[in-house]
């Protein structure tokens, strides 16, 4: 069995990772091992500093080098002192190149870089219709399908304070809540329309699922 152990920002990416991912990896023997990034001697979840960040991936890398290490953290609200975070540009084509940078100061032979293109929430926008399943307000569906629609991918929404993904759902679904609803909702979806929607996104998995087969990182 591969073993793939999976930095995660927070509880809803820990269980997108076990519920979602999970089983299907199961099925190629790829076992999945999620672990929410700890900020402190007391605390979990939330990215403060790059440093911290890089210190619990790659003492993984090297604890367990017959793993793989990769990461699900969010593009939107990175600490600014990640690799290449202050080149200017557009932030799709930035989010590309910090990963890229990532990858590359992380320096192990074991480690996958990976940010999500620009947040958890994104993936959500790959069937907005999903929304009326959780809240009773034909209004939420229009709106985040209207927002899809004005995108070429869900992973095309940007990051701004006010319109990033999750800013997006909050502005027309006050009650949503990530920890209560985003993994749930996700499950919904499903993984193959994630993927078919999230391309970015998909080509992470296909990494991943190229272990299998010993296909080259």
């Amino acid at each position: 069995m591969i073993r793939v152990h999976v930095f995660c920002e927070g509880q809803t990416e820990d269980v997108f990772v076990r519920e979602v991912l999970g089983p299907h990896f199961q099925r190629m023997n790829i076992w999945l091992n999620s672990i929410i990034i700890r900020t402190g001697p007391q605390g979990k979840g939330g990215l403060t500093s790059y440093g911290k960040v890089k210190w619990q991936v790659e003492n993984k890398c090297k604890e367990d080098a017959n793993a793989w290490v990769t990461t699900l953290l969010d593009f939107y609200g990175l600490p600014s002192d990640f690799p290449a975070m202050t080149l200017k540009g557009d932030s799709l084509t930035r989010a590309k190149i910090v990963e890229s940078a990532f990858q590359a100061d992380m320096a192990q032979p074991n480690f996958i870089s990976n940010i999500l293109v620009h947040e958890f929430e994104g993936l959500l926008f790959s069937d907005p219709s999903v929304f009326a399943e959780w809240f009773d307000d034909e209004h939420i569906v229009h709106s985040l399908t209207r927002v899809r629609n004005d995108f070429a991918t869900p992973e095309h929404i940007n990051d701004g304070r006010t319109t990033a993904p999750s800013k997006r759902i909050l502005s027309v679904c006050d009650t949503y809540d990530k920890v209560a609803h985003g993994s749930l909702i996700a499950l919904d979806i499903g993984l193959e329309t994630i993927r078919r929607e999230c391309p970015l996104f998909d080509a992470w998995i296909k990494r991943l699922e190229g272990l299998n087969s010993g296909g080259a990182v």
